[in-house]
């Protein structure tokens, strides 16, 4: 078997804006295996200032890797426990190589075209007019849940584009989800959170930033909403780490993207440990390329789950691959009369 890789720069058709800043480009890279007359695409999506593998040497881990990829799948995801975007990028190309089809990892209804998966639309940050439009956007596309990142502009601002949602749309005809991306102080976060309750919110994702364990652990069980870990699961590798932090945090939800906690490993052993603990889960895709987001949407369809997903990102992309993947009325779905475009 032979490995190699390469760099890809996805730029975004519109700048992008997160608490954490705006975003023109996402980075990626593509791990290739190849087998006798057989060809494995896995994608390892960094976010750079975000991922827990945000390290100078990361291109010389990938090198290593595909100089070891002798060494197996399994051996390899032991030996790159800190490098979890290449954890699921291997795990990925792994699957595609073992499957007739490269880009059929799970196959099922969904990818034969048959269902679909529900997903939010996301709105960004933006100022008031930006983000009035994105809603307006998302409700006449069909989505049922949408879910706008909140805590970049005035805190105001976002209660009157949510008050304004509520106007028109009851809980019963759109859900509503924020992420707060740790975009508040533990001081003012329970106050904020007793404002944003009053519109039927389905929960926040993390009302403060990552790591203050006693300060969201009190949150969580104060909130007058349920609220949803996202970056507090980066960095916690070991299966007695993760039950012990949903042990003393307790959150109602947690949410799970592969790329940033270990793949589809990492992602079940955390959905395992929220299961004895009866904490509800999702799936967000984390800026993958379609290679990823296709890989994230057909595990996700094969746990069987009901609840909307972060499943929705593939179209921010000038130059992303092309692919059946398609957003409708509010679902992903794979559209049998479109085809893989993917020249590396």
């Amino acid at each position: 078997m032979k490995a190699s890789y390469q760099k890809y720069i996805l730029n975004f058709k519109r700048p992008s804006g997160t608490s954490r800043g705006v975003l023109t480009q996402k980075e990626t890279w593509i791990i290739i295996l190849e087998k006798d007359d057989k060809r494995g695409i896995g994608e390892c999506g960094i976010l750079r200032g975000l991922s827990i593998d945000d390290q100078p040497n990361y291109e010389n881990i990938l090198k290593w890797t595909c100089l070891n990829i002798h060494l197996g799948l399994d051996v390899l995801l032991d030996e790159l426990v800190e490098f979890p975007s290449i954890q699921f990028g291997l795990e990925m190309a792994f699957k595609s190589l073992g499957s007739d089809d490269a880009f059929t990892l799970f196959s099922s209804a969904f990818t034969r075209g048959e269902d679909a998966i529900l997903i939010n639309g996301l709105v960004w940050m933006g100022d008031k007019a930006f983000m009035s439009q994105q809603i307006s956007d998302k409700i006449q596309q069909g989505f049922k849940c949408i879910k706008l990142k909140i805590g970049a502009i005035d805190f105001e601002t976002e209660i009157d584009l949510l008050k304004s949602i509520r106007k028109e749309f009851s809980v019963n005809e759109i859900e509503l989800r924020v992420d707060a991306n740790g975009a508040f102080s533990p001081k003012d976060a329970l106050e904020k959170l007793k404002r944003l309750s009053e519109f039927n919110l389905h929960s926040i994702e993390q009302p403060i930033k990552q790591g203050q364990f006693e300060a969201m652990a009190k949150l969580c069980e104060n909130a007058p909403l349920p609220i949803a870990l996202d970056e507090e699961l980066i960095g916690v590798f070991s299966v007695t780490k993760k039950q012990e932090l949903l042990q003393t945090i307790n959150p109602q939800y947690i949410i799970l993207k592969p790329s940033l906690i270990g793949g589809f490993k990492g992602s079940n052993e955390w959905i395992e440990l929220a299961k004895k603990q009866n904490i509800g889960w999702w799936i967000t895709s984390a800026l993958e390329s379609n290679i990823g987001l296709n890989a994230i949407a057909q595990w996700t369809y094969s746990l069987h789950t009901s609840m909307y997903q972060g499943l929705g990102t593939g179209s921010l992309f000038t130059n992303n691959f092309d692919s059946p993947l398609q957003v409708k009325n509010g679902t992903l779905q794979i559209n049998k009369n479109k085809h893989w475009n993917v020249n590396l």
